[in-house]
Parts: C-alpha cells; sequence; structure tokens
C-alpha cells in the first residue's frame, strides 16, 4: 500500500471562503438575469415594431406586422420636412386650423405615403432581406404576400385621397399637394421596382431617396400654407444632397445582400472606408454651402446657427460613423440625425423671414 498525500490545513480558512463567494459571484453576474432577459426582449419587439436594426421575429399580431411593415422610425424625418416646409412658407400662424392642417400634412407625409413606400420596397426587396433582415415580415413568413399588395394599395389611395382634400382645404386652384404625392409615389414605385430599380445604382437611388425625405415633404408643407415657387423646389432639391449623405448610411445594414444579388450601393462600389467618407462629406459640405445662401441673402443669425448645428455632426462622425459605419450606423443616425432635422428646422425659417 502506498502512502496517501497528507492534508494540509489552509492557514487563511476565511480568505479562501472569499474566494470561492467570488468566483461563485462573478459566475452569477456572467448569467443573464430574469430581468435581463425580460428587457432584451422588450427593446427586441420595441425594434421590431418600429421597423429597426436588429429587431427579431415572432410577432403573431396581424395589426402590429402591418405596422412594422410601414417602420414608423422613418416616417419622423418626413413629418418633420412638413414642419420645415410650413416654417418656409412665412404664413403659419398657430390656429386650431392651421394645427388641423399640418397634422392631416404629417399623416399624409409619414404613415400614408412613406408607410406605402417602405411596404413597396419590402416588397420588392424580399429577397435581399432574407439575407440581411430575415426577421422583416414577409421574409420571416409573418404575412402573406397578397395581403402586403392589399396594404400598398389602401395607404396609397388614401394618400392620394388625402393630399387631394388638403389642396381643397388650402383653396389650390392646382392640386399641388396631389401632384407632389402622385410624384412621391412614382419615385417610390421606380425605387423599388424593376426595370428601374434606382436603389440598384448607389448615386441615383441614394439622392431619389434624399429627395423624397427633404424636397418632397418641405415642398408640401410649402404648399400647404403658400405658393410653392421654383427657388423653394431647387433649394431643398441642394439641401437633398445633404439628404443623399444620410441615404448612404443606410446602406451599410445590407452591404453583403446587396453584394450577393448586384445591386451598386455605394459601399458595395467603393467599399466600406471609402463609402463612409463619400456619406460624411456630402452631409457636411451641402448643408455648409446652404449655411453660405443663408447669408448671401443676409440670414447671418440663421447661418451661423446651421453652422454650430453642424459643428456636432462633424464629432459624432468622427466618434462612431468613420470608425465602424457597419457597427454603429444606427447608433450614428440617433445621434447625429437630431442635429440635422434642426438644421433643416434653421433654414426653413430663415427663408420664411427672408420671404423666399
Amino acid at each position: 500500500m502506498s502512502e496517501s498525500t497528507p492534508i494540509t490545513p489552509d492557514p487563511n480558512p476565511s480568505e479562501a471562503l472569499d474566494s470561492v463567494a467570488n468566483n461563485l459571484n462573478e459566475q452569477a453576474m456572467a448569467l443573464p438575469t430574469p430581468r435581463a432577459n425580460a428587457s432584451a426582449d422588450r427593446s427586441a419587439k420595441t425594434r421590431q415594431l418600429l421597423g429597426m436594426k436588429g429587431a427579431s421575429a415572432g410577432e403573431t399580431s396581424i395589426w402590429k406586422i402591418r405596422l412594422q411593415l410601414m417602420k414608423p422610425i422613418t416616417w419622423i424625418p418626413l413629418i418633420w420636412g412638413v414642419v420645415c416646409g410650413a416654417a418656409s412658407s412665412g404664413n403659419y400662424t398657430w390656429t386650431l386650423e392651421n394645427v388641423l392642417k399640418v397634422a392631416a400634412c404629417m399623416l399624409l407625409a409619414g404613415p400614408l405615403m412613406t408607410g406605402y413606400t417602405q411596404i413597396l420596397n419590402d416588397y420588392y426587396d424580399r429577397e435581399i432581406d432574407a439575407i440581411n433582415e430575415p426577421y422583416r415580415p414577409i421574409p420571416s413568413g409573418a404575412i402573406p404576400l397578397p395581403q402586403v399588395i392589399i396594404q400598398i394599395w389602401v395607404l396609397l389611395i388614401a394618400g392620394y385621397a388625402l393630399a387631394f382634400v388638403l389642396d381643397v382645404w388650402s383653396g389650390h386652384e392646382f392640386p399641388t399637394i396631389t401632384a407632389i404625392a402622385i410624384i412621391g409615389s412614382f419615385i417610390a414605385y421606380i425605387y423599388s421596382a424593376p426595370p428601374l430599380k434606382l436603389k440598384q445604382n448607389g448615386w441615383l437611388g441614394s439622392y431619389a431617396l434624399g429627395a423624397s425625405y427633404i424636397t418632397l415633404p418641405w415642398s408640401t408643407g410649402h404648399a400647404l400654407f403658400g405658393e410653392l415657387n421654383s427657388t423653394i423646389v431647387i433649394l431643398t432639391m441642394f439641401y437633398s444632397l445633404a439628404g443623399l449623405g444620410i441615404a448612404i448610411v443606410n446602406d451599410f445594414k445590407s452591404v453583403e445582400g446587396d453584394r450577393q444579388l448586384g445591386l451598386n450601393s455605394l459601399p458595395v462600389m467603393f467599399g466600406i472606408t471609402t463609402a463612409a467618407w463619400i456619406c460624411v462629406v456630402t452631409i457636411d459640405v451641402f448643408q455648409g454651402l446652404i449655411a453660405a445662401y443663408l447669408v448671401s441673402i443676409h440670414e447671418n443669425l440663421y447661418a451661423t446657427i446651421l453652422v454650430l448645428l453642424i459643428i456636432p455632426q462633424i464629432t459624432l462622425q468622427d466618434m462612431y460613423f468613420l470608425r465602424d459605419p457597419v457597427k454603429n450606423d444606427v447608433k450614428y443616425q440617433a445621434s447625429a440625425q437630431p442635429f440635422l432635422v434642426l438644421g433643416m428646422l434653421v433654414t426653413g425659417l430663415a427663408l420664411g423671414h427672408a420671404g423666399i
């Protein structure tokens, strides 16, 4: 028989027990708690409902699925564009009738026309979404395609009807707002649908998207309270070149699917790094040129405020977007885009003050 190894008592038993307790605590902290799981689940469901990146599949309510298809998070810039247009008209006053007009116009620009655009885009992008965002309602099979088509038509017809009502309400001899709605829906169609499918071309697709987010709602809001003129249309189309940069941000989340299916988005055409620089340069430079225009019409205070709003955008571009545009695209948009949209309102107020 061999001798057993003698057991030597630990001279510091309390320290040994503390060490074991600390290890157990660290392991316990590494495990997800029920509260953390519940919080993560709520966050995923919220992102799913708003139509944001990083959502999860599994929603069963048909009305929530329909709302998810319309991507409510994308309504905000267009609703804001209506406000900027009302400001640039120089005729908005705070009366109950005007508030109701603006609210109806926001409904037109956001849930109806943007909702139509987003569902149309999802319908024609279902193969790409199956690669990039398989949790979306169409690729996940949460809603049948015939119901998707019905929802597209309902939103489009309701949008045209409301646009005509707004024209009558505003006393337009020519149905300006209805015409804008028709033009917008046509751009949305050729952006998403073959054979043109503008989004296949990085430059044309991104500009079409930028103009849809700035020129169309801005012109609608302006026409609601004033006479839409060529100066406003040209200026907002120029401002849309800054919107082109914002549109490029959206392409980074789908770069893999675009590459596989042959869509020439700017990140596919130029690579991630170069496309990120194109994006930030267009955002900053064209806002700066708008500020220069405001100086030229002697709206110096508004021009100064606009420049001050560009500075934090540049800072956030360096902090988030340029370092990792694929990972930080949503974080960058959430932190920097408020400064861009505030700059749009400043420009609208300046144009209204100058009587452009």
